[in-house]
């Protein structure tokens, strides 16, 4: 546990982190909170979503086996509710490239900072545990590491490629970053050939910039239509969070930008505060909300599926969407935007972000 960890003086900068230097995350004001009656964090949920606690004996089992091979998962980093399901169903995503992100996402319960090094035996242990808990299909999503050259796809890819050769019929789903809008880094994934390749957008146009400062929009968006062009087969997904401040005309805008790059997939799910430190919950979704855009989705906008509920999360019930959604072909976009363009955090001083780049990085058309 570093030093920087157990002294910052204000942001959210969780101790016990092994893989980097922790910092603070900054404040948890945004501009588009303005004027808008939050949800105070000590006030009590809905009743659905209220979950039990985690504890049963394939959760500490799986538990116990994550620490003992080093491993990560962002079922424990990102606090996700459905632990005790999922884990009780002997599935889990497992976090690769360490436990310490170089972005600073304003929803995010992943810790910011620096990693230090890069584990490359990492695939290894990941495979061979994957084989141990006999899955037929396993999610692999990571933090960013912007400090390397690739954004770590080479890590995605060995993981991918090891798990198909120790565990034949074993569908691979990825979750993985923008890589900075490099193509060539998401070419490497794409060959790999996992069974889905998923990246995800996480709010509206209006709001990404405030929550989401290392990122853009239609840089996102746009990574995941390059998918197409590269492997027109390939599964796409995507999820967005609701229940940050977006408007109802701005999920429906979101939904179409997407099929414009003909994302398959969207998960919808409720935004939960990991900590003071994060932007404030703006309103509780319901669940017959979520049941209406999952409709407006799949019948309105073409999504292949929509998985849409106040509980669930970009891995949640993957297995079933990996055996039974088909792929639609591209969309009319298919090269990466914004990829030569600054995110907010580079070039906004009161957003306080990591942001190296990275040599010899490709740039989009468009």
């Amino acid at each position: 546990m570093s030093d920087t960890a157990t002294e910052a003086p204000r942001g959210y900068a969780p101790a016990g982190k092994n893989t980097g230097v922790v910092k603070p995350k900054g404040t948890s004001r945004i501009r588009a909170h303005e004027g808008l009656e939050t949800i105070d964090m000590r006030a009590r949920k809905p009743e659905w979503l209220k979950v039990r606690s985690p504890g049963g004996t394939n959760y500490l089992h799986l538990k116990k086996m994550m620490r003992t091979e080093g491993l990560h998962t962002v079922c424990e980093e990102a606090g996700c509710p459905n632990i005790g399901e999922c884990w009780e169903d002997g599935t889990a995503t497992f976090m690769i490239l360490g436990d310490v992100c170089t972005r600073a996402c304003k929803y995010c319960g992943v810790a910011h900072g620096m990693p230090t090094g890069l584990d490359t035996d990492e695939p290894r242990r990941v495979a061979e545990t994957v084989v141990r808990m006999e899955l037929e299909h396993v999610v692999i999503t990571s933090v960013n590491r912007d400090e390397l050259p690739d954004g770590g796809a080479g890590i995605y890819a060995e993981t991918i490629r090891l798990i198909h050769r120790m565990v034949p019929g074993c569908s691979v789903e990825v979750l993985i970053p923008d890589f900075k809008g490099d193509e060539t880094a998401l070419k490497a994934v794409v060959d790999a050939k996992p069974a889905i390749l998923g990246h995800n957008l996480e709010t509206v146009d209006r709001l990404h910039p405030d929550v989401r400062p290392g990122g853009r929009y239609w840089r996102s968006i746009s990574f995941l239509g390059a998918v197409k062009k590269l492997d027109a087969g390939m599964l796409t997904k995507t999820g967005i969070i609701l229940g940050m401040g977006e408007e109802h005309d701005e999920v429906r805008q979101a939904m179409a930008d997407l099929r414009e790059a003909a994302v398959d997939i969207l998960t919808l799910g409720q935004y939960l505060r990991p900590s003071p430190m994060h932007i404030p919950v703006a309103r509780w979704v319901t669940p017959d909300e979520f049941a209406e855009w999952k409709r407006i989705g799949e019948e309105e906008y073409g999504f292949k599926h929509v998985e849409s509920g106040p509980l669930v999360r970009s891995s949640y019930h993957a297995k079933e969407q990996a055996r039974e959604v088909e792929a639609g072909g591209p969309g009319s976009i298919q090269s990466v935007l914004e990829a030569d363009v600054l995110a907010p955090a580079e070039i906004r001083l009161d957003l306080v972000q990591l942001e190296l780049g990275r040599p010899g990085k490709r740039v989009g058309e468009g």
